[in-house]
């Protein structure tokens, strides 16, 4: 899961009360079915600090709520408010993840991209612009690696 570190960034996240807080203002619809429909509580995810100086998975957060609908949409004061979205049919999903722990060392998308294991992660791959990504049992495996070899 993506964020600029100048919105939101996994050190935010951590000092949020219970260090947990909504994951808002997703506006793709192939993310949008991610939240709504693959995330289940326990899940967990990557924190991953994109367009900054050095983008890099920063940590990792747990899902404890499913997606349900992103009240945002329906504020007309928010920056994510959308008026074709409303509670009766909403367009928009978030879900909840809770702070687990921060990495001890970044690991920078330079390093992923230089990684033969990693060749089909999407986060990886060229013109790849969403929020939240897929990654594979083994893949999760291999990076929890790396950030233990780097640590």
């Amino acid at each position: 899961m993506k964020s600029e570190p100048s919105v939101f960034s996994l050190d935010d996240l951590a000092a949020k009360a219970q260090q947990t807080y909504h994951w808002e203002g997703v506006r793709n619809y192939q993310a949008r079915n991610m939240l709504r429909d693959a995330m289940k509580v326990g899940d967990l995810a990557f924190f991953y600090h994109s367009n900054c100086a050095e983008p890099a998975i920063v940590g990792i957060m747990e899902i404890v709520k499913a997606g349900y609908p992103d009240f945002y949409a329906f504020d007309a004061e928010s920056v994510y408010f959308d008026p074709k979205s409303n509670p009766e049919n909403p367009r928009w999903f978030m879900v909840d993840v809770k702070f687990v722990q921060k990495l001890s060392v970044p690991l920078p998308l330079k390093m992923l991209k230089q990684q033969p294991e990693l060749a089909d992660l999407a986060l990886v791959r060229r013109g790849n612009r969403l929020s939240l990504m897929p990654v594979s049992a083994a893949q999760w495996q291999f990076i929890l690696k790396l950030a233990a070899d780097f640590a």
